[in-house]
């Protein structure tokens, strides 16, 4: 087998390469040793090969030259799906059932349930591709207040259009968090195995962790409480007001808990003309931004945190609310029509 120059250099770079690929630097051995003059016996031997793969690639190489080696993937060509196949897998997972009673599909149950035509990889293509994962379940909770998209475009009027020279808290309560600590000790993250914390544990007690979320600057005001009663509130609301410019005006936005509309949280607003509420609608957590933040120091420290005592509780809290507002992030608002949402007697989730 004759080679040119350019071609044994290519050969001779690829059968070299410490970072290509394994089976194109085999297959650039193999040509040059044909190109030497070995018998194909003498090649088995350095190659630990069979006589048909020989026979293959030398004759993709005297068919297409270097093209015929690396210029194609070794192995048939991957699957093509069709339109047909794909409307006939995204069919049978949105609208079917497993026929064995399971209640969601699995990639190989619905390529068997589908005979086999198609392989489980190519279902979980398609499912990538659509973003469907049938093996993920969210729950929500639909909002049956009447003036819910009034309510809904308030609040959301504030965090798009926000008033000038005004303040805008998303504010609410994180109650009855444990100050649980281990019965046996944390066995620590190691290489190939999991930080592990014993079931058993000790309860010291609990307390309420009350936020108000700045939505143009992302900071975070917190105060802890031993209860979560209607004058912890106004305290928690004295507290903002304090932390801002005298008369500057301040938009509080809250759920519709009992605490937050009691007599002594209309007194407060007499006496504090400069704080207005915003209350979001009724099963609508989910428009408040602090539940956001609430979310995210249950992650951090809350769910996997071991306590002592209730006062080491609320010293982790409030360290990580100081530490978080050394890089406090806004929220990126995203959702603005009030009327895309899911009704009570709806069955169809729109986000």
């Amino acid at each position: 087998m004759k080679l040119t120059k350019t071609e044994v250099m290519e050969l001779q770079r690829q059968a070299s390469a410490r970072n290509g690929r394994a089976d194109s630097a085999r297959h650039a051995r193999l040509i040059l040793l044909l190109s030497e003059g070995l018998t194909w016996a003498e090649i088995r031997a350095k190659l630990d090969c069979s006589d048909s793969y020989i026979d293959r690639w030398s004759k993709r190489f005297a068919a297409d030259r270097l093209a015929g080696l690396f210029a194609r993937h070794a192995g048939r060509e991957r699957y093509k799906v069709t339109d047909r196949i794909e409307a006939r897998v995204l069919a049978w997972t949105t609208k079917r059932k497993p026929a064995d009673g399971s209640t969601h599909w699995s990639s190989r149950k619905l390529a068997a349930e589908l005979g086999g035509a198609i392989s489980h990889m190519t279902v979980a293509r398609i499912w990538a591709k659509h973003d469907l994962k049938p093996h993920r379940l969210e729950g929500y909770l639909a909002s049956n207040d009447p003036d819910f998209e009034a309510k809904a475009a308030d609040v959301i009027g504030l965090y798009l259009n926000p008033p000038q020279h005004a303040a805008v808290f998303c504010v609410d309560e994180k109650t009855a968090i444990q100050a649980l600590d281990r019965k046996d000790p944390v066995l620590p993250l190691s290489p190939g195995r999991a930080e592990r914390h014993g079931f058993e544990y000790y309860r010291h007690g609990t307390l309420s962790l009350y936020a108000a979320f700045n939505t143009k600057t992302g900071e975070v005001l917190g105060k802890t409480a031993e209860r979560h009663t209607s004058a912890e509130f106004v305290a928690f609301l004295t507290d903002i007001v304090a932390h801002q410019p005298k008369g500057k005006e301040i938009h509080v936005i809250a759920d519709n808990l009992s605490a937050h509309k009691t007599k002594q949280v209309e007194q407060f607003l007499v006496e504090h003309v400069n704080v207005h509420m915003h209350f979001t609608p009724t099963y609508s957590s989910w428009l408040n931004q602090v539940e956001l933040w609430f979310g995210k120091i249950e992650r951090d420290v809350i769910a996997r945190g071991v306590f002592t005592s209730v006062p080491d509780l609320k010293r982790k809290l409030m360290r990580y609310i100081r530490q978080y507002n050394k890089q406090p992030k806004p929220v990126k608002w995203k959702y603005f029509d009030p009327s895309r949402r899911i009704a009570s007697a709806s069955s169809v989730t729109v986000h």
